[in-house]
């Protein structure tokens, strides 16, 4: 790297850390500001940072990956979780804002009582504000690890010292801003990396030896261009290297992964910091349209860069091995951008690294803080008291996540172990909201049960994924279901009062709601489910479009889009209008 590299490096440090000390008063006055900004984002600003926490410093390698070994196709493996998010764009993304809470995890007291109630909450603050966090940081970390092997060359004990030190940088600006900070900062952070990876994407394409769209298409098998998987009974990746994946494997992904299992940033039924970005945002409208855009953004605007820089590193790196590929993309910025822009895309990986860490690093400590230590350990003490331990928490959980650097050896891995030891789960999430009958002893459940099926489905039935999904989704179901029947409901006050403050529409809530005769009914579900059908067709025909006219395939991409703008056009008509229930 040459000086106008270090000092491009230099001056997004200096303007990131400029953000934080700039908001460093506002979100000092109190939790609700310090962990939701008030609630006063506007959509675009709370969607934009959705998009730039889901945009980490490994989510470009992890797409090279898909698609040096299966072809565009790959990419299936998560744009199969479309309905998911689409689905808390229209049935969830009201009603977190309307339950006024600071944390996903506090609407479990909201929504159920008693010692159950407390215990589950008391335990998922620790189990996903800790273990899961640091997970996630320590495959985030791992990224980055790979990034400064292939950049700089160091040894590995130096990318330790610097994965070190670059979180330090994160948890002091995180600690210090708060949300106000980490959201206007991943604004800044997301245009930087969105920029750096479309310049990148248009250097490496007009390589000569890569010859523009025209000349992938020669030097590469026309299989790989493919949108869509191979589907038989089968599995396996063919030659060509085009995902194959086996009907029970296709659904799976395609019919059961997306509702049934949690997922940071993918929850069925929202949760995790999208649910925080949505109960930051101004009002109930704000928060569905930052939601929605976030999704459009999530899988039909970003992948695409990253996807043609993944095609020409196939072309300029034929012989990485498999478990390598990954790092063509990191050795296509080293080896054929210029000084500058090196410097650049370097900045735009330290962007996406910074905005996911700093979000998790936000959001563990709203849980430890709200739903334990205020819960359990210090009920009654200043805001300002909150906001310090808030700030403590932080810097503990750097540490934390540092040190897991040394245990996680597969990003892929993680992936699969978070996705099979939430499977199950994910229904009981969508459904406490729309059913008085789900109790605290159904979620309790549905969390315990999944651990016990992928121990038996991986070293006992040796069933590998994603067709072990079909044994955990099926065992805890089955297990919530007789458990919710064999315990008794939540107390009747509890429902009262959760019905009276959120307004769930269905018939889930038709008896409690006969009690109510003075409380507004929620929006039917009918129209809730046509505007999903109508925001799912968006995604997709957004997503194909895009690509079709990408590959310069010019009639194909624009009838999609045409499309994609008469259904965005159908469903604008009822987006974000309020209800009768918002009015009271």
């Amino acid at each position: 790297m040459q000086l106008i590299d270090i000092l491009i490096i230099s001056a997004y440090f200096a303007v990131s850390i400029g953000i934080a000390f700039l908001f460093s008063r506002r979100a000092g006055q109190s939790r609700e500001e310090y962990f939701l900004s008030g609630r006063k984002l506007p959509w675009w600003i709370a969607g934009t940072a959705m998009v730039a926490t889901t945009f980490a410093a490994d989510t470009p390698l992890a797409v090279t990956e898909l698609v040096a070994t299966k072809g565009i196709a790959g990419n299936w493996l998560w744009w199969n979780m479309v309905a998911g998010n689409v689905l808390t764009v229209f049935f969830f993304a009201k009603l977190w804002r309307r339950a006024g809470i600071l944390t996903d995890v506090e609407f479990i007291e909201l929504r159920y009582s008693g010692k159950p109630a407390a215990f589950l909450r008391g335990f998922r603050a620790l189990y996903l504000g800790i273990f899961m966090n640091i997970i996630i940081m320590g495959w985030v970390n791992v990224a980055l690890a790979e990034i400064l092997k292939n950049i700089f060359g160091i040894s590995r004990e130096e990318v330790y010292i610097w994965i070190f030190a670059a979180m330090i940088f994160v948890g002091i600006y995180s600690a210090v801003s708060g949300l106000w900070g980490i959201a206007f900062t991943d604004i800044f952070q997301f245009i930087l990396a969105m920029a750096g990876c479309i310049i990148l994407a248009v250097v490496i394409l007009n390589l000569p030896q890569i010859g523009g769209i025209d000349g992938l298409k020669k030097s590469l098998p026309g299989e790989v261009f493919s949108f869509f998987p191979k589907v038989q009974w089968n599995a396996g990746t063919v030659a060509t290297g085009v995902l194959s994946l086996s009907f029970s494997a296709f659904m799976a992904h395609i019919a059961i992964q997306w509702w049934s299992s949690w997922y940071p940033g993918a929850e069925p039924g929202g949760g995790g910091y999208v649910a925080q970005r949505m109960m930051s945002a101004r009002d109930e409208r704000h928060s569905q349209l930052a939601t929605l855009w976030f999704t459009i953004a999530h899988y039909a605007i970003r992948p695409w860069p990253w996807i043609i820089v993944a095609l020409a590193s196939m072309v300029l790196y034929p012989d990485l091995a498999a478990d390598e590929k990954k790092a063509g993309y990191i050795m296509a910025m080293r080896d054929h951008l210029p000084p500058g822009l090196l410097g650049l895309l370097v900045a735009a990986f330290l962007a996406a690294y910074m905005s996911t860490i700093a979000t998790h690093l936000n959001w563990g400590s709203s849980y430890i803080m709200n739903d334990f230590y205020r819960r359990f350990v210090k009920k009654e003490a200043s805001e300002k008291h909150y906001v310090l331990v808030s700030r403590i928490v932080t810097m503990i959980l750097v540490v934390l996540s540092t040190i897991m650097v040394l245990f996680i050896n597969s990003i892929s891995g993680a992936w699969a172990f978070i996705i099979e030891c939430g499977a199950g789960l994910g229904l009981v999430l969508i459904l406490r909201w729309f059913w008085w009958r789900i109790n605290a002893w159904s979620e309790i459940a549905a969390m315990i049960v999944p651990f016990i099926g992928f121990s038996l489905s991986k070293w006992v039935l040796l069933i590998e994924f994603p067709e072990s999904m079909f044994f955990i989704v099926g065992i805890t179901t089955v297990v919530w279901l007789i458990v919710t029947w064999f315990t008794r409901p939540e107390d009747h006050e509890t429902l009262i009062r959760f019905y009276r403050r959120v307004r769930p529409g269905g018939p889930g809530w038709k008896k409690i709601r006969a009690e109510l005769p003075d409380v507004a009914h929620g929006e039917p579900l009918t129209g809730l489910f046509v505007n999903w059908i109508l925001g799912v067709a968006l995604v997709y025909l957004s997503l194909f479009s895009i690509g079709y006219l990408v590959m310069k395939e010019y009639v194909k991409g624009g009838v999609l889009l045409t499309l994609a703008v008469i259904v965005f056009l159908v469903m604008s008509r009822f987006l974000g209008k309020e209800n009768p229930a918002e009015l009271q």
